[in-house]
Formats: structure tokens, C-alpha cells, sequence
């Protein structure tokens, strides 16, 4: 069966921007999401950058998987390279997921490079949502994609403490 799938992870979860035929909550193995990803094009700029989420190595992640039909591949694979590897902060790379249904299936995602100098760790909650609050890019206000991401994050039972603590301190800052 020759199927494509898409692994979301942030704002692909709520904001795809191609037709799907299918849509299910996933499971990958071997990364973590994290607010991990200087935004100097979508959520921030050069000189006033944003944070958004990569896929890092380590642990787990749940997302949401994508099923487009086969013969439209190029023109989203081709959509998903413009609209994620603007920077070159992501590397494109096929996965193993797990859907919800119990299967498993590969997928196409974006995972951070940490080499690049758009990638930031180790970060406290406070000093993210500092560097969140404030910061806008062309796709809009960085405030906003965190705080949808968590919202979407929670409507499929995905529970981050850390992400949790970022969204009530951009809230609370004046």
C-alpha cells in the first residue's frame, strides 16, 4: 500500500495548510518536542526573535498524523520544505510512528538541527516565555502559536508541564 503521511508536532497539528484524507493522534519514538527553535522568519525576526517547537532527540512524542493521497506527494512535500526549512533549522527525515489505530506507519517530519545557530536549549520556563512575549513574525504573533499549540496539545491529552509553565507565564506577564 502506497500511503504518505506527515507527523505534526506544533503548528502542523492545528494549522497543516494541505488536504488530507486521514487524520490521526501518533506516536514517535526517539524524539521529544521542545521549544527549542530561535524563529527569525515565522514567529520572530533577525533582530527580535520568537521560540517554536522542534523535534529534538530523546524520548517520546505525541503528535498528529497526516494522510494525504499518494499523488499529491510533491506538491506537499514541496509546500511543507517552503514552509519548514526557510532557515535550514530542520532536517527532513522519515519516521516510524504509531497511530492511535495501533499501526504503524513512516511518516515525513521536520527534527531539529543542533548544530545550527537558530537552536536553543535548556531553557527556564520564564526566560521562554520572556523571548515568546512580544516577538512576531509573518505567520503572526508568537504569543499566539504557543498558546494554540498548547491548546491543540491538550484537546488530544498531550500533557508538557514545562510547555504548560511557558503558556501561564506569557499570560501573567505584563
Amino acid at each position: 500500500m502506497d500511503e504518505f503521511w506527515v507527523f505534526g508536532y506544533g503548528s502542523l497539528m492545528w494549522n497543516p495548510g494541505f488536504e488530507h484524507v486521514e487524520r490521526q493522534v501518533a506516536l514517535v519514538h526517539g524524539f521529544h518536542r521542545a521549544l527549542c527553535v530561535k524563529s527569525h522568519v515565522h514567529r520572530g525576526t533577525a533582530e527580535r526573535p520568537g521560540l517554536v517547537l522542534g523535534l529534538d532527540r530523546g524520548g517520546a512524542c505525541k503528535g498528529v498524523a497526516f494522510r494525504t493521497d499518494p499523488e499529491y506527494r510533491p506538491a506537499v512535500t514541496g509546500y511543507l520544505r517552503e514552509r519548514e526549512l526557510v532557515t535550514s533549522v530542520y532536517i527532513e527525515r522519515l519516521v516510524t510512528l504509531r497511530l492511535g489505530s495501533g499501526r504503524k506507519v513512516t511518516a515525513l517530519t521536520y527534527v531539529i538541527d543542533r548544530s545550527h545557530f537558530q537552536y536553543a536549549s535548556g531553557m527556564h520556563a520564564e526566560d521562554a516565555a520572556a523571548i515568546v512575549r512580544g516577538a512576531v513574525g509573518k505567520s503572526g504573533r508568537n504569543e499566539d502559536y504557543v498558546l494554540n499549540t498548547l491548546s491543540h496539545m491538550r484537546e488530544i491529552g498531550i500533557n508538557d508541564h514545562w510547555m504548560e509553565d511557558v503558556g501561564r507565564r506569557i499570560v501573567s506577564l505584563p
